[in-house]
Protein backbone atom coordinates (compact mmCIF):
# COMPACT_ATOMS: atom_id res chain seq x y z
CA UNK A 1 0.00 0.00 0.00
CA UNK A 2 2.94 2.43 0.84
CA UNK A 3 4.43 1.99 -2.54
CA UNK A 4 1.02 2.39 -4.46
CA UNK A 5 1.00 5.75 -2.55
CA UNK A 6 4.35 6.98 -2.95
CA UNK A 7 3.45 6.26 -7.04
CA UNK A 8 1.22 8.24 -7.08
CA UNK A 9 2.30 10.90 -4.89
CA UNK A 10 5.24 11.08 -7.81
CA UNK A 11 3.11 11.40 -10.44
CA UNK A 12 1.35 14.55 -9.27
CA UNK A 13 4.19 16.01 -7.92
CA UNK A 14 5.27 16.01 -11.56
CA UNK A 15 2.11 17.08 -13.23
CA UNK A 16 1.50 19.91 -10.88
CA UNK A 17 4.75 20.95 -11.80
CA UNK A 18 4.88 20.65 -15.56
CA UNK A 19 1.31 22.82 -15.60
CA UNK A 20 3.00 25.72 -14.38
CA UNK A 21 5.53 25.75 -17.36
CA UNK A 22 3.63 25.48 -19.79
CA UNK A 23 0.05 25.85 -20.99
CA UNK A 24 -2.04 25.53 -23.55
CA UNK A 25 -1.67 28.17 -25.28
CA UNK A 26 1.99 27.45 -25.44
CA UNK A 27 3.22 30.79 -23.80
CA UNK A 28 5.10 28.83 -20.90
CA UNK A 29 6.13 30.55 -18.32
CA UNK A 30 5.98 35.08 -18.10
CA UNK A 31 7.38 37.15 -15.69
CA UNK A 32 5.10 40.07 -17.28
CA UNK A 33 2.46 40.91 -15.63
CA UNK A 34 0.72 44.09 -18.40
CA UNK A 35 1.25 44.59 -21.56
CA UNK A 36 -0.13 47.54 -23.61
CA UNK A 37 -0.65 47.69 -27.78
CA UNK A 38 0.17 51.46 -29.02
CA UNK A 39 -1.63 52.77 -31.71
CA UNK A 40 -0.61 50.83 -35.06
CA UNK A 41 -1.13 54.23 -37.58
CA UNK A 42 -1.41 53.08 -41.40
CA UNK A 43 1.79 54.22 -42.87
CA UNK A 44 0.94 52.52 -46.40
CA UNK A 45 0.80 54.11 -49.79
CA UNK A 46 -2.99 53.22 -50.16
CA UNK A 47 -4.93 54.14 -47.41
CA UNK A 48 -8.45 52.38 -46.13
CA UNK A 49 -9.93 53.76 -43.30
CA UNK A 50 -10.15 52.09 -40.38
CA UNK A 51 -7.66 49.01 -40.81
CA UNK A 52 -5.25 51.02 -38.53
CA UNK A 53 -8.17 50.95 -35.24
CA UNK A 54 -9.23 47.52 -36.57
CA UNK A 55 -5.68 45.84 -36.27
CA UNK A 56 -4.84 47.79 -33.15
CA UNK A 57 -7.97 45.53 -31.38
CA UNK A 58 -7.26 42.74 -33.04
CA UNK A 59 -4.16 42.50 -31.51
CA UNK A 60 -5.28 43.30 -27.97
CA UNK A 61 -7.61 40.62 -28.38
CA UNK A 62 -5.59 38.00 -28.87
CA UNK A 63 -2.95 38.48 -26.24
CA UNK A 64 -6.21 38.99 -23.59
CA UNK A 65 -7.83 36.00 -24.64
CA UNK A 66 -4.82 33.59 -24.81
CA UNK A 67 -2.72 35.16 -21.29
CA UNK A 68 -3.64 36.69 -18.38
CA UNK A 69 -1.96 39.53 -19.33
CA UNK A 70 -3.17 42.80 -17.86
CA UNK A 71 -3.89 45.50 -20.87
CA UNK A 72 -2.62 48.83 -19.67
CA UNK A 73 -2.57 52.15 -21.68
CA UNK A 74 1.14 52.88 -20.37
CA UNK A 75 4.19 51.44 -18.89
CA UNK A 76 3.46 47.78 -19.45
CA UNK A 77 5.97 44.95 -18.93
CA UNK A 78 5.47 44.13 -22.71
CA UNK A 79 4.96 46.74 -25.35
CA UNK A 80 3.71 46.18 -29.20
CA UNK A 81 4.26 49.16 -31.65
CA UNK A 82 4.80 49.65 -34.74
CA UNK A 83 2.71 50.61 -38.18
CA UNK A 84 0.66 49.30 -41.07
CA UNK A 85 3.56 49.41 -44.15
CA UNK A 86 1.83 47.91 -46.91
CA UNK A 87 -1.85 47.54 -48.37
CA UNK A 88 -1.89 46.38 -51.70
CA UNK A 89 -4.31 44.57 -54.13
CA UNK A 90 -2.81 42.88 -57.20
CA UNK A 91 -4.02 40.81 -59.72
CA UNK A 92 -2.97 36.82 -59.38
CA UNK A 93 -4.38 34.85 -61.91
CA UNK A 94 -5.07 35.69 -65.40
CA UNK A 95 -7.93 33.91 -67.77
CA UNK A 96 -7.12 33.11 -71.34
CA UNK A 97 -8.11 36.61 -72.54
CA UNK A 98 -5.55 37.93 -70.55
CA UNK A 99 -8.34 39.30 -68.15
CA UNK A 100 -7.44 38.88 -64.14
CA UNK A 101 -9.76 36.26 -62.64
CA UNK A 102 -8.72 36.52 -59.14
CA UNK A 103 -7.10 39.15 -57.13
CA UNK A 104 -5.20 39.55 -53.96
CA UNK A 105 -4.89 41.42 -51.01
CA UNK A 106 -1.66 41.68 -49.23
CA UNK A 107 -1.06 43.82 -45.69
CA UNK A 108 2.16 44.09 -43.94
CA UNK A 109 2.85 45.38 -40.55
CA UNK A 110 6.11 46.38 -38.91
CA UNK A 111 5.97 45.21 -35.10
CA UNK A 112 8.56 46.41 -32.48
CA UNK A 113 8.16 44.21 -29.23
CA UNK A 114 9.64 45.29 -26.29
CA UNK A 115 9.72 43.25 -23.27
CA UNK A 116 10.98 45.20 -20.16
CA UNK A 117 11.50 42.34 -18.14
CA UNK A 118 13.83 40.31 -20.39
CA UNK A 119 15.15 42.22 -22.74
CA UNK A 120 16.80 39.66 -25.04
CA UNK A 121 12.94 39.05 -25.91
CA UNK A 122 12.58 42.43 -28.29
CA UNK A 123 12.66 42.47 -31.89
CA UNK A 124 11.29 44.33 -34.81
CA UNK A 125 10.57 42.60 -38.14
CA UNK A 126 7.46 42.77 -40.64
CA UNK A 127 4.54 40.29 -40.30
CA UNK A 128 2.38 39.68 -43.19
CA UNK A 129 -0.38 37.69 -45.05
CA UNK A 130 -2.89 37.86 -48.29
CA UNK A 131 -6.20 36.89 -48.98
CA UNK A 132 -7.36 36.28 -52.36
CA UNK A 133 -10.90 36.84 -53.85
CA UNK A 134 -12.19 36.79 -57.15
CA UNK A 135 -11.62 39.36 -59.55
CA UNK A 136 -15.43 39.81 -60.38
CA UNK A 137 -16.08 41.14 -56.59
CA UNK A 138 -15.28 44.56 -54.93
CA UNK A 139 -13.18 44.97 -52.24
CA UNK A 140 -16.10 45.60 -50.06
CA UNK A 141 -18.52 45.12 -47.55
CA UNK A 142 -18.66 41.43 -46.53
CA UNK A 143 -15.91 40.62 -48.58
CA UNK A 144 -13.20 43.27 -47.20
CA UNK A 145 -14.39 42.06 -43.92
CA UNK A 146 -13.93 38.28 -44.59
CA UNK A 147 -10.38 39.23 -45.94
CA UNK A 148 -9.41 41.92 -42.96
CA UNK A 149 -10.31 39.13 -40.36
CA UNK A 150 -8.29 36.57 -42.22
CA UNK A 151 -5.41 38.44 -42.44
CA UNK A 152 -5.41 40.17 -39.14
CA UNK A 153 -6.13 36.84 -37.33
CA UNK A 154 -3.00 35.18 -38.85
CA UNK A 155 -0.45 38.18 -38.07
CA UNK A 156 -1.86 38.73 -34.91
CA UNK A 157 -1.18 34.89 -34.40
CA UNK A 158 2.11 35.31 -35.79
CA UNK A 159 2.86 38.36 -33.74
CA UNK A 160 1.93 35.89 -30.29
CA UNK A 161 4.30 33.63 -31.40
CA UNK A 162 7.01 35.37 -31.89
CA UNK A 163 6.87 37.25 -29.02
CA UNK A 164 5.68 34.99 -25.95
CA UNK A 165 5.22 31.80 -27.44
CA UNK A 166 8.54 31.39 -29.32
CA UNK A 167 7.28 29.72 -31.96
Amino acid sequence: MKKITFFIAIICIFSFSSCSVYNFTGTGKIDAKTYQVNFFPNNADLIEPGIDRTFTLTLQEIIQNQTNLNLVKNGGDLTYEGEIVDYRISPMTATADQQASQNRLKIRINVRFINKKKEADNFEKPFEFYYDYPATTQLTGTTRTAALDEIFERITQDIFNASLAKW
